[in-house]
């Protein structure tokens, strides 16, 4: 997107804009909401980049969404326990966390590369010994 685009989503002058995007800017969390909405990123990645200490984290999450989806999760766990949360042990916390963590990267490792690797192996295949099927020879579609 042009910087003129993402300046009239987020309602702000162009040169304000780039003010912001220069890093001189007053910097919100509402412009930081406005800015995702804009380039449809995620605004909690793009909010939590200085805790993370990673600024390609937000580039990462802009398509997943994955810490708006951390924050809905928590945000339902103080819907849910309410008050009860100071109940709920940093032990605890942090042994589900990690379980979570481990699951997420245990499924993303194994993820089906199957197409990835079918690709792969047709590297090696010369295109000119594989034989044509029945139909598509002497360029006749096959009747069905």
């Amino acid at each position: 997107m042009k910087p003129s685009e993402v300046a009239k989503v987020m309602g702000l002058p162009v040169r304000s804009y780039e003010h912001l995007e220069s890093g001189k800017g007053r910097i919100s969390y509402e412009r930081v909401c406005r800015f995702a909405e804009a380039t449809n990123s995620d605004a909690d990645a793009l909010w939590s980049v200085l805790q993370i200490g990673s600024p390609e984290f937000a580039l990462l999450c802009a398509d997943n969404k994955g810490m708006s989806i951390v924050i809905s999760f928590m945000r339902e766990l103080h819907e849910k326990l309410g008050e009860d949360m100071i109940f709920l042990e940093p032990g605890a916390m942090i042994g589900g966390m990690s379980r979570l963590v481990n699951e997420w990267v245990a499924h993303v490792r194994q993820r089906d590369t199957y197409a990835e690797k079918w690709l792969e192996l047709q590297k090696g295949k010369s295109r000119k010994s594989a034989a044509l099927p029945a139909g598509l020879r002497k360029g006749r579609l096959a009747e069905t």
